[in-house]
């Protein structure tokens, strides 16, 4: 078998089209198969295009078939120009008219032999050759005797699973480049690598002792390249969210998808500062955890100051300037003469023994706290849980005129007294009781009072962080601008929350719960000539003007400084010196225990305690980098906009004071409005104030447009009436005031057990009665019983066991006697003793 060279770049063909030599030769070679003339039968007529316009003369006697497996000795019938088909061979009945007008529309059709054989070919290649004659293979005059051939199929446009192409079987042409194994990419590799180099291309070098000069510098290529090979890992590493291990890369990988990771937030806590005389004292002072041996009060730069630190204590700052007063270091609840008195839990009013009006003002955060157990007197047995801050929000100076009477001994001198009231979100938590007890002797304070009252408020109070301010630290010269950032020196950088000491009207509550770790910046200012720079979450918003830079947390926890590009956020002169003024300190190891609190570092003389009452919140660490890398995929998912009812509604439930609400859209005449039913937690009601920060709340999702309505829920008053069959054995009266207590607003009917479209069940209120002691049975039909409405007729609901409300409704019952209006629940007992 005979096989002709192959070549990998075959070029003849498009040399000879541009060449002026006078030769010709075949281009390539159609089969008409599905694309044949109507009348034509496939696989029988044979398009063979030439480099240059194709010879008259040639005809069946100068093309021959040869190959074939199956079908052999095709013959050709006759040849012809495609350019020259006319209605003469039309006529001869050569061709059809169709066929003549397909091919004189070849776009080649100067250059295009139509052949037409006998037969079609099989599946094998067959080779298309034109000879002078049947008798002499040359190549016809003027015909390159390479290109007067051309293989073929007669089946290419039969379906097939391989590529049509001819596969070249030459080696690929050496490009003189070594070949280069580019798995090497560590030190051992990368050494090897450079060895068999230089023995390819330097044989006679054949050293190999490190002493050697050419060894030595082979080494030191191998272990730049080992650094390099890892610089290149760690950039490909850190190009994808779920490869990267910088926290700097996640975090801008999770930017990009609108997930803004948190970098932590430090803890808040309330101080009492208790003085002799009155001072003010100003804020950033520090206080530090409790450290053994110092005394409260510690001087600035002072050795016992430099003692304790090496003890390591926390250290908090106030966050604010406060007027301190030693009337206020510890103030007395007025009971106005009656005894075992308490707060009971929801109170937002109080009195205070003594006229403080000129020393409480409204803004001002009292502390509320059981100082000795109302059962033993002791200190020790106080209950550490029963512990509340409060902001007043109103001071009322007031008089008792018969004050005088509870003193001892009695007089007719009225006493005076501050009546305090807060807000509803500082309402008190728990029960406190305001008895006057017995204080054991070995329990006495120096005064040697024998009776004190369990609990008392406490004034003085400021808020104070964690953090301790550093002093200030000159950064790296500005170099190049665009690619200056630079990196503190101290690492743990305080991340705080804002805030704003001049805002005297946010509940205590707020001030110490509420700290979202999404909402801190890095506790760090710049200043330089340029002005003071501050820290901002991002610089897209920035302009070219505006002195801001971005903080971004390694994971070893040090901080650098991200500065614009003159386009978004100001790029710092080169050359200029930036002073950072930052905090240390944060995280949750700040969420210390009440009491924990006992230095002060001041001046001032007329300090002479400090405390913690209550424990710190809030502190956090930075969210984890798995975290981080779970949660920004999904962030798309979070809907933060606002078009239908349901998502208004959605919206507004994210609001901390919003159990539940329900949205409706109306035509107002003009517009759309949505008009957003609201239950809030506790019952408490949509006043206001509440519906303006609800709206400013639910600005940001708004669609434009839509104006939005709050209102309160439509309350449904219940009335209902059982009776109750008693054990034997169990007083009757006491019974029912169980089942009062239970199916009052503060168990069973609590606002929050309750919300829109929530049906109330039958079932429901008896299991709840039978767990009552004593209860023997409920009767639940008769006359005497009654499952409806306030106000209203029964409509079935004794019968279905159920009472449904309406979607914009809540269950209401308050059983208070002034206002049945607001649902009412009777028990008519039976039996017992």
């Amino acid at each position: 078998m005979s096989i002709q060279f192959r070549c990998a770049n075959p070029r003849r063909a498009q040399v000879l089209s541009t060449s002026a030599i006078p030769l010709n030769g075949i281009d390539l070679l159609e089969v008409l198969d599905r694309d044949a003339p109507a009348g034509v039968s496939p696989q029988q007529t044979l398009l063979v295009q030439m480099i240059k316009p194709a010879p008259w003369g040639l005809g069946a006697a100068n093309v021959q078939l040869t190959g074939g497996v199956r079908v052999t000795g095709v013959k050709v019938r006759w040849v012809l120009r495609a350019a020259d088909a006319s209605s003469a061979d039309v006529a001869a009945g050569r061709i059809t008219g169709a066929e003549r007008t397909f091919y004189n529309g070849l776009s080649a059709a100067d250059r295009t032999l139509v052949v037409r054989v006998d037969q079609a070919g099989d599946f094998s290649t067959y080779t298309l050759r034109l000879v002078r004659s049947p008798t002499d293979p040359s190549p016809p005059a003027g015909f390159d005797p390479i290109l007067s051939r051309i293989t073929f199929s007669f089946k290419v446009d039969c379906p097939s699973e391989f590529d049509c192409a001819p596969v070249s079987d030459c080696p690929l042409e050496d490009d003189g480049t070594p070949p280069i194994d580019y798995l090497a990419r560590d030190y051992a590799s990368l050494r090897q690598l450079l060895f068999d180099r230089l023995a390819a291309v330097s044989p006679t070098w054949r050293e190999r002792n490190p002493a050697d000069l050419g060894v030595a510098i082979v080494e030191g290529l191998a272990y730049i390249g080992d650094y390099l090979s890892y610089y290149q890992d760690a950039v490909a590493t850190e190009a994808y969210l779920g490869t990267a291990r910088r926290r700097v890369s996640l975090r801008r990988h999770a930017r990009l998808l609108d997930y803004v990771p948190h970098d932590g937030a430090n803890a808040r806590v309330w101080v009492q500062v208790q003085v002799d005389a009155p001072c003010t004292l100003p804020a950033r002072t520090p206080v530090l955890t409790k450290v053994g041996g110092a005394p409260p009060r510690l001087l600035p730069a002072s050795a016992e100051l430099a003692l304790a630190r090496q003890q390591q204590p926390l250290v908090f700052e106030t966050m604010h300037d406060i007027r301190l007063d030693p009337a206020l270091n510890q103030i007395d609840f007025y009971t106005w003469g009656d005894e075992g008195c308490c707060l009971p839990v929801g109170t937002t009013r109080a009195t205070l023994r003594g006229d403080l009006s000129s020393r409480l003002h409204s803004g001002d955060v009292l502390a509320f706290i059981e100082q000795r157990s109302p059962i033993t007197g002791y200190r020790a047995d106080a209950d550490p849980a029963r512990r509340h801050a409060v902001r007043l929000t109103r001071v009322t100076a007031m008089t008792d005129p018969l004050g005088g009477q509870f003193a001892d001994p009695p007089s007719n001198q009225p006493v005076a007294v501050t009546e305090i009231e807060w807000t509803d979100e500082d309402a008190l938590p728990f029960i406190l009781d305001l008895t006057v007890v017995a204080v054991p002797p070995a329990d006495r304070d120096e005064s040697g009072v024998a009776r004190q009252p369990a609990s008392v408020a406490l004034g003085n109070i400021v808020l104070a962080d964690h953090g301790e301010t550093l002093p200030a630290e000159l950064l790296p010269p500005v170099g190049d601008p665009l690619r200056y950032r630079p990196k503190l020196a101290r690492a743990g950088v305080t991340f705080a929350a804002p805030f704003d000491p001049t805002n005297r009207v946010t509940p205590a509550v707020r001030l110490v719960s509420d700290i979202a770790p999404s909402l801190t910046l890095p506790a760090v200012t710049l200043t330089s000539a340029s002005g003071l720079w501050q820290p901002v979450p991002d610089l897209l918003s920035s302009n070219r003007f505006q002195t801001e830079f971005v903080g971004e947390l390694e994971n070893d926890g040090r901080l650098f400084l991200r500065f614009g590009d003159g386009r978004t956020g100001r790029v710092p002169a080169a050359g200029e010196a930036l002073v950072a003024h930052y905090r240390v300190g944060g995280g949750s190891a700040g969420n210390i225990g009440a009491d924990a609190l006992a230095h002060i570092v001041t001046n001032e003389s007329g300090i002479r305690a400090v405390r913690n009452p209550l424990p710190a919140l809030g502190g956090s660490e930075p969210e984890a980098l798995e975290a981080i890398r779970q949660s920004a995929p999904q962030a798309f998912r979070r809907q933060e906009r606002a078009v239908t009812p349901a998502d208004y509604a959605t919206m507004a439930e994210r609001h901390p004071s919003v159990q539940r609400a329900v949205a409706t859209r109306r035509w107002t005449g003009s517009w759309y409005t949505i008009f957003i039913t609201v239950d809030r937690r506790d019952g408490l009601p949509v006043d206001a104030a509440f519906e303006a920060d609800l709206r400013a709340f639910l600005e940001r999702y708004r669609m434009a447009g839509q104006d939005v309505e709050i209102d309160g829920p439509i309350y449904v008053p219940l009335d209902l009436a059982f009776v109750v069959c008693v054990e034997a054995g169990y007083f009757t009266a006491n019974v029912k005031v169980a089942l009062l207590e239970r199916f009052s607003a503060r168990q069973f009917f609590h606002p929050d057990n309750f919300t829109f479209g929530q049906p109330l069940y039958l079932s429901h209120i008896i299991a709840a009665a039978m767990a009552i002691p004593g209860v023997r049975w409920i009767e639940t039909a008769g006359t005497r019983v009654r499952f409806q409405r306030w106000g209203k007729p029964p409509r079935g609901e004794l019968v279905n066991g159920q009472l449904d409300v309406g979607r914009r409704e809540i269950i209401r019952c308050d059983n208070d006697p002034n206002r049945p209006e607001h649902g009412r629940i009777e028990f008519i007992m039976e039996g017992g003793s």
